[in-house]
């Protein structure tokens, strides 16, 4: 962080400064890195650059990094640019910094300051020029790049422990905004059903004292037919919510004004926008979206195919939740086929909540990220994994079929099961699948529908059983 305020400060005797199509933003995990800044005069030579200060700990990196300018996502659109980002974050995944960023690099944060001062990523940093003085001279990296010694003085004179001590001893009481938000003591939480932030979660939903089981699960529907490397920020983005999609369409129900949407991770409490949120990331590429030129659209797009008249494919296209919703009105199951490590980047634990409400029993893939893949078993989503060698596409599935899936009798950890893929046409495609539940805890958390639903039995049974004694 020194090393990128004495980046700027370099830039700035030069006269240079960040070129003006670049949006740059500084957020700081904490408020200490102000202190220093400030203490090292840093400050105002990185506002001097364009890196104002606009928060701490989550913003740019988590989509919170607010809109372009009009006229840059104008030509974004208009000139389909694969336009990217430089950012000191630790995501990258598309769409994940802004909904027209495809390409996002990670680097050290001096870096991302020679970047806005070069304003491209498509040279050779350490050999070309990054830009121009005033006057015409080319400036290259070398030129405001600091030394290890000018970086060291700045931590020895401007870096204390005091400094970390002073700022998080009141880390609890120091907001005011914050402390001032009123309250109600109660052992029960006090449920808004106006909030659009937070709600009554609905996973207890007619849940029975006795644990579910396993059962087969017949005649399920696929509701998303995915490539490889498949994130959780594909299956449950984080950042901006599109005033046209569900979850905006639903916040606009609610009488909230598109410039007070916020974004997915700061509605996580509410399933009614996440729920709607689920698969709706606008990189996401759906093949049972795919249109009469075989192009698949991005976006959360597929198909109902029970809308079918007589040709599955003549289904219209619509939102994947409205989808879900029409088959869960039929009482159909749904499943998702997937390529490999399904799952990968961030643990998002919406990810697997949000596929659980949208009714889906079972996610059939290559292979899985094993965060995903233990959060979908806690969700009661069943990961099945095709043997070695085989895919949705080599076993010619493209998604308009049914299938059952068939449990054995004695429900072991990563046993293997039958699947059987129905065509419109009747043909059935019968293969194995490996399940992934892993573990006995896990089995003892599917046989229960989840790990909540594990967790509240248990505390029942045992409440029950202190109160016969």
């Amino acid at each position: 962080m020194v090393a990128a305020g004495l980046v700027a400060r370099k830039a700035r005797a030069l006269g240079i400064t960040r070129k003006p199509w670049v949006k740059t933003s500084l957020a700081p995990g904490s408020k200490v890195v102000t202190e220093y800044y400030d203490k090292a005069n840093l400050t105002d030579d990185l506002d001097a650059i364009g890196f104002a200060t606009v928060g701490y700990g989550c913003t740019t990196c988590i989509g919170n990094s607010g809109p372009l300018p009009p006229e840059i996502e104008a030509a974004v659109d208009e000139g389909k640019l694969a336009v990217a980002s430089v950012l000191s974050g630790n995501r990258n995944f598309e769409g994940r910094v802004h909904p027209k960023v495809r390409a996002n690099f990670l680097a050290s944060p001096p870096l991302v300051v020679a970047y806005a001062l070069a304003g491209r990523v498509d040279f050779d940093i350490y050999n070309e020029p990054l830009t121009q003085t005033p006057d015409g001279k080319d400036v290259f990296l070398k030129d405001v790049w600091p030394t290890h010694a000018e970086v060291r003085a700045v931590v020895d004179a401007c870096i204390s422990r005091e400094q970390f001590a002073e700022k998080y001893a009141d880390v609890y009481t120091g907001n005011e905004t914050w402390n001032k938000v009123p309250v109600t003591e109660s052992e029960l939480y006090p449920w808004d059903d106006q909030s659009t932030y937070i709600q009554n979660p609905p996973f207890f939903e007619d849940m029975t004292d006795d644990a579910p089981g396993f059962g087969s699960i017949n005649g399920a529907r696929c509701l998303a037919l995915l490539g490889d490397s498949v994130t959780t920020d594909h299956i449950s983005p984080a950042g901006p919510i599109n005033e046209k999609s569900p979850a905006g369409q639903f916040l606009l129900s609610q009488g909230v004004a598109k410039s007070d949407f916020n974004s997915y991770g700061s509605r996580r409490g509410n399933d009614r926008v996440m729920t709607r949120g689920t698969f709706a990331n606008v990189r996401v590429k759906n093949a049972l979206a795919k249109g009469p030129d075989g192009k698949i659209p991005e976006g959360g797009w597929t198909r109902d195919f029970t809308l079918g008249q007589g040709d599955p494919w003549s289904a219209p296209v619509s939102f994947i939740f409205d989808a879900a919703m029409s088959y869960r009105e039929q009482g159909t199951p749904l499943v998702v086929l997937a390529g490999k490590d399904y799952g990968m980047g961030s643990s998002r634990d919406w990810a697997a909540k949000g596929t659980f409400l949208l009714g889906v029993r079972a996610v059939i893939a290559e292979s899985f990220e094993r965060i995903h893949r233990s959060n979908l078993v806690f969700m009661g989503v069943m990961p099945l994994q095709f043997r070695k060698g085989e895919s949705a596409s080599s076993l010619g599935l493209d998604g308009s079929e049914t299938f059952d899936i068939k449990l054995p009798k004695v429900f072991e950890p990563r046993c293997e099961l039958t699947v059987v893929a129905t065509s419109p046409g009747g043909q059935k495609t019968e293969f194995q699948a490996r399940c992934r539940i892993d573990t006995p805890i896990e089995v003892e958390y599917a046989r229960n529908g989840g790990i909540l639903q594990t967790v509240i039995r248990k505390k029942l049974n045992a409440q029950l059983s202190e109160a016969r004694r």
